[in-house]
């Protein structure tokens, strides 16, 4: 970090600021927090996908026909950008396969298939007294060793992004808790009923990341949440501040703004400013970790929509299906016409109710025409100039619809493209109805595919350079010892 970056950031109070754009719409959130979190049951089957983040999958470690026991590793990251996956219960390997897993992409992946045998049988754990007698060094390996990642994103691992943080010297260290997108509520009753955990999270990763500072960020209007994190900061060094009730006030870059009044320059990062960001779901599953010595085995997941009968937050094993979460919460089969993983605006329609829930599963709605009516014919953009008012970027979302329909590679780059959040306030306000967002995911994934068959090209290109190369070395050396021969024979 620049010594620049650092004097502004330690001179600024932090307090609310004004976000740029945004839009307010219908919260849907009371219906899914009149109960408490409960536990869900244990399924028939996990599906514990080997990628359960954004990242590269893991190595498996079991084999079909193997019995684990709960919080055994069952799969190891081999990779920076890999996580290790446990076993959420004790039980068989029946099967090594494909299956559909949330995403955007709505892709397959390998997963371990898991039968239960009901007895939760379990591997003792290691539990910590006094974390700060651990070095920092050693804190971050059991953060990796948990399998934690980013749980209101996502989903990149949170050991590396300690790691970079100690590199960069962050100075202020933010606990997300705006949960803004409608229908999700998983951080606010999260907050409600483990705030205590949630700050001794915080305290950790402050410790971890060596910052001077440490902020947890949350929307105004959530009571009982900001009522419960008070009292749990009463002995604490971490302050809370207060934002206005805006979408979408809890993306990195929006929070970092709504809490210092920076601004992470376009193509940057929080750290670029000596800021790291982390989700409140993550600090407490650093809490689980750290002085618990549980590894990342479930989350809390919110289940809406009007087709549930008893819509609520659970506390979910990773790997169970989505079908049988709304069974548990009773489903009225005649109104659901399909399932959206994540909030109603960034959210991404579920192809399969049978896929399960990952580490970055934070909601499940269940669709009804009464909620999600079928959208509006797309029409030509008018160009109302509505989408630049909304955007919290300050990008001009018609200039990028109209470069991407037209695939112009260089003006989406040079327009932002890479800038967007995919937050989804443009097309929330178009009234042309046109679906802004997908238009810019499909431009990114189709410069993701370039850049793969451009760096494939300049791949194979080096190998037959060099292959051009040694065979022209090949044939100077055999004329040379040609030449050295026949001047001996001479001689």
């Amino acid at each position: 970090m620049s010594t620049d970056s650092a004097f502004k950031l330690n001179d600024i109070k932090l307090r609310p600021h004004r976000i740029f754009g945004g839009i307010k719409p219908p919260a849907f959130k009371s219906s899914s927090m009149r109960s408490r979190i409960m536990p869900s049951p244990i399924p028939e089957r996990l599906i514990l996908s080997l990628r359960q983040h954004q990242g590269s999958a893991a190595l498996p470690l079991v084999n079909v026909g193997d019995m684990v026991l709960k919080y055994q590793l069952i799969a190891a990251a081999d990779q920076e950008s890999a996580l290790n996956l446990h076993a959420p219960t004790s039980g068989k390997i029946v099967a090594i396969e494909s299956a559909l897993i949330p995403s955007q992409l709505q892709q397959s992946e390998m997963c371990i298939h898991l039968q239960p045998d009901n007895k939760d049988n379990a591997i003792a754990l290691n539990e910590i007294s006094d974390y700060r007698a651990k070095t920092n060094a050693d804190l971050v390996a059991l953060v990796k060793q948990a399998g934690i990642c980013g749980l209101g994103g996502a989903g990149y691992p949170t050991a590396n992004k300690l790691k970079a943080s100690i590199d960069i010297e962050a100075e202020l260290l933010i606990i997300n808790a705006a949960e803004c997108e409608p229908y999700i509520t998983a951080d606010e009753a999260l907050l409600r009923e483990f705030a205590k955990e949630v700050v001794s999270g915080a305290e950790i990763l402050q410790k971890i990341c060596l910052a001077s500072r440490c902020i947890i960020a949350i929307e105004k209007n959530k009571k009982e949440a900001v009522s419960a994190l008070a009292a749990a900061l009463n002995n604490s060094s971490i302050s809370l501040v207060q934002l206005p009730a805006k979408y979408p006030a809890g993306g990195e870059k929006q929070i970092v703004q709504g809490v210092t009044g920076l601004e992470v320059p376009s193509g940057g990062y929080p750290p670029d400013i000596g800021v790291l960001v982390q989700n409140v779901g993550t600090a407490y599953a650093v809490h689980q970790a750290i002085v618990e010595g549980k590894p990342c085995i479930s989350r809390i997941t919110t289940l809406t929509g009007a087709p549930l009968q008893t819509p609520k937050n659970f506390s979910v094993l990773i790997g169970t299906p989505v079908s049988f979460l709304f069974e548990v919460c009773g489903i009225e089969e005649e109104q659901l016409t399909g399932a959206i993983v994540g909030g109603s605006i960034m959210g991404v329609e579920l192809a399969d109710l049978q896929a399960p829930v990952v580490k970055t599963t934070n909601c499940l709605i269940a669709k009804s025409t009464q909620e999600f009516p079928e959208a509006g014919k797309e029409q030509a953009c008018i160009r109302c100039g509505f989408c630049a008012d909304v955007c919290p970027a300050k990008l001009l979302p018609q200039q990028l619809y109209a470069y991407a329909r037209s695939c112009n590679r260089d003006e989406l780059e040079s327009h932002g493209l890479f800038d967007c959040i995919e937050c989804g306030a443009c097309a929330y306000v178009c009234p042309s109805n046109i679906p802004l967002v997908q238009y810019y995911r499909a431009s990114k994934q189709s410069f993701a595919k370039q850049l793969k068959q451009e760096e494939k090209s300049l791949y194979w290109q080096s190998r037959f350079q060099t292959h051009q190369y040694r065979l022209k070395k090949n044939q100077e050396d055999k004329l040379s010892q040609r030449k050295t021969k026949k001047n001996q024979a001479e001689v």
